[in-house]
């Protein structure tokens, strides 16, 4: 059988005959017997006793099927024990590089690069010990006198485990101090390396699994643009992997899709899988992308990152500001069974996600920073759309990402790093339900799959501590000044509705042949490829943003060192022209990369553009093979006289140029034209 009950077997079976059979009859029968595969073994009343053992240099916690060995007092993780598996991490690292929670952090006034530090603490401490959960504690205390070397933080680091468990649980706190000095801190996560030799097979959703290459594979290929990309060479170890590309970034996840992944091994056969139960100590939202597990074999529990952000995002703690978080609990499964299947690991692996998403908050948990369920609030309400060039009756929102975050401005969720966000969706009658949520002042934020633009409540959300806020209707009005002319893509805030092409040949990763096109490695450059002269032009009417709108506006290849901006073109018919009137031009990106759009009218030698948005974002999406980064919506008046009855053209000129990473992706472009009152 897989799952938490496997390391019972052999206790079971010497304690008692008739249990012995029943978990005969179950492993044999597991598929056929779903349910008992999700009874925790502590329910049983017959699990291995917990353990405690602390020595010198290392602190020993066992439940009889996994064994975490940290060390003391830097509380890093040297070992997990698993059904006589000494340790499946990687044992030939030194301890300090098998598992460890890290940052990269920064002191503003220094000027100096971001440092990796993985916090070793100094101070170990027992916080719980009874029959049935062991917590303890590695912490570190920041003083003024630890200099400009020390993370100015103060940082509590936990680790639990169950009894009947098949896993262990961790989470940080972090507190920085009123008047302590400023900080940014970049990234924060939990690094696993597992043994090189057993864990060959990654899983990240159902379609996004594989063998993977080692971390000697990727040694003997060849560099590509940058060094995680990597082109397999014929020395490989695996020949089916042979010219293929390597790159972490290949197998990053939305928040909302990365709350279970892991890696398999064959001999024997064992799940490891890193499972997040909740999104809310995750920043930038439900659909802000970031790293998974990828080669090394590297698993990955990313609670912060400015991947896909930009180098301005983080927590930037300023003028002695007081900040605490809790980071965690995230849930570390290990499962294993006697067949050769990785399909029934992984599916279990989701049981396993599912039943720990269920759980949350938990209940078990010993800091007083960590509220449980009755600590905590539910808001309830229901979203509607108005706008009347589409309906003239208010619409349900249908989907929509509901969400609380710190007050700020519309859309602020997408940079808020600091603090706790909670997200649901909305049902096909616009309801929603946030439950779980931690007393404080929120604002509460909505977008609209199919609708642009952002929702901000006009009104502060105060939880307070088992309260049930019913909000009522609330209703969105979007970006609208009148009826839409034409319109390209959906407003989805992704690219994936375009064009995007097959990779070059001799640079593609098979596991994205027909299933996420855009992960592959080297798209940029097709689009040289395939505009090696003249850029794109789209025809509304006659062309199909399917096929004919290459899914980033990225810069040309004029030579092997040398790139150039674009100019695109959006071709269309008016009748009827308001000279006199306005015409709107909405352009909302999916993704901006150090790239600047002009948008011209009918006259593209105009020195001066309509509209610019400046030198805009630094997410590098198009680099990490994502199909979308931060959200932008831009609303452009086009004067009438500007416009011709008959044939017009719109000009898009992404006007830099340098590297191969400079660019946009569109989310949704509409031209409106003037307001009508017979949609009143």
């Amino acid at each position: 059988m897989v799952g938490n009950m496997a390391m019972g077997r052999k206790n079971l079976f010497l304690g008692s005959l008739g249990i012995a059979f029943c978990l005969f009859v179950f492993v044999d029968c597991a598929d056929k017997f779903p349910a008992d595969r999700s009874i925790p073994l502590s329910n049983h009343g017959s699990s291995p006793s917990l353990n405690l053992h602390v020595s010198r240099s290392h602190v020993d916690i066992d439940n009889g099927i996994v064994k975490l060995t940290l060390t003391k007092p830097t509380g890093l993780m040297a070992g997990l024990a698993y059904k006589g598996v000494k340790n499946i991490l990687e044992r030939r690292n030194k301890e300090t590089q098998r598992g460890y929670w890290d940052i990269m952090w920064s002191r503003p006034d220094q000027h100096k690069k971001s440092r990796f530090d993985t916090m070793q603490a100094t101070k170990f401490r027992v916080i719980e010990q009874n029959k049935d959960q062991i917590e303890v504690s590695f912490s570190s205390t920041w003083r003024v006198s630890h200099g400009e070397n020390l993370v100015p933080l103060n940082i509590d680091r936990r680790f639990i485990i169950l009894r009947g468990v098949s896993g262990f649980y961790s989470y940080s706190i972090f507190e920085h101090e009123e008047g302590w000095p400023a900080l940014n801190i970049d990234e924060a996560r939990i690094a696993f390396k597992l043994d090189k030799d057993m864990f060959r097979y990654m899983a990240i959703s159902d379609k996004r699994q594989r063998i993977m290459p080692t971390a000697t594979d990727r040694k003997r290929g060849h560099e590509l643009s940058y060094r995680e990309a990597v082109l397999l060479s014929n020395s490989t170890s695996n020949p089916r992997l042979k010219g293929e590309v390597d790159d972490k970034y290949q197998y990053s996840s939305d928040n909302k899709d990365s709350h279970v992944h892991g890696w398999i091994s064959n001999r024997p056969h064992i799940g490891f899988w890193v499972i997040t139960p909740s999104d809310e100590f995750r920043a930038g939202g439900p659909v802000k992308p970031d790293l998974t597990s990828h080669a090394g074999p590297t698993s990955l529990a990313v609670f912060f990152s400015d991947h896909y952000a930009g180098a301005n995002y983080g927590i930037r703690l300023r003028d002695g500001q007081p900040w605490k978080k809790v980071f965690g609990p995230v849930f570390v499964y290990v499962n294993s069974d006697s067949g050769n299947n990785h399909t029934t690991l992984w599916e279990d692996a989701k049981r396993k996600m599912s039943e720990e998403t269920e759980k949350w908050p938990y209940d078990f948990p010993k800091s007083k920073d960590y509220p449980h369920a009755n600590d905590r609030g539910t808001i309830r309400g229901r979203l509607l759309v108005r706008d009347r060039y589409i309906e003239r009756d208010r619409m349900p929102a249908k989907s929509a990402y509901v969400g609380l975050a710190r007050p700020g401005d519309v859309g602020s969720w997408q940079d808020d790093y600091e603090g706790y966000q909670f997200w649901t969706r909305t049902d096909e009658t616009g309801h929603f339900t946030i439950r779980g949520v931690r007393p404080d002042t929120y604002n509460l934020y909505a977008w609209v799959p199919g609708i642009i633009g952002d929702f901000k409540h006009k009104n502060d959300v105060i939880v307070r501590k088992g309260n049930e806020i019913h909000i009522g209707e609330i209703i969105y009005g979007p970006p609208r000044n009148g009826p839409t002319l034409w319109e390209i893509g959906i407003p989805d805030r992704t690219a994936s509705e375009f064009f995007i092409p097959d990779p070059a040949p001799g640079l593609m990763n098979k596991l994205y042949i027909n299933n996420e096109k855009f992960r592959q490695y080297g798209l940029w450059d097709r689009y040289t490829d395939l505009y090696p002269n003249k850029d794109l032009i789209y025809t509304v009417g006659e062309s199909d943003y399917r096929k004919d709108w290459f899914f980033a506006h990225v810069t040309r290849k004029i030579n092997k060192k040398n790139y150039t901006g674009t100019t695109w073109q959006i071709q269309f018919d008016v009748r009827k022209v308001i000279t006199t009137a306005s015409y709107t031009l909405r352009i909302a990106l999916a993704s901006a990369n150090f790239a600047e759009i002009q948008v011209r009218v009918n006259n593209p030698p105009t020195r001066r553009p309509l509209f610019s948005t400046g030198r805009i974002g630094k997410d590098n999406a198009v680099a990490r093979h994502g199909i979308h980064g931060r959200y932008y919506l831009y609303s452009v008046s086009v004067p009438g006289f500007q416009l011709q009855n008959g044939r017009n053209i719109i000009y898009l000129r992404q006007s830099r140029g340098l590297t191969p990473f400079v660019g946009v992706m569109y989310d949704y472009i509409r031209l409106e034209g003037p307001p009508d009152e017979d949609y009143y």
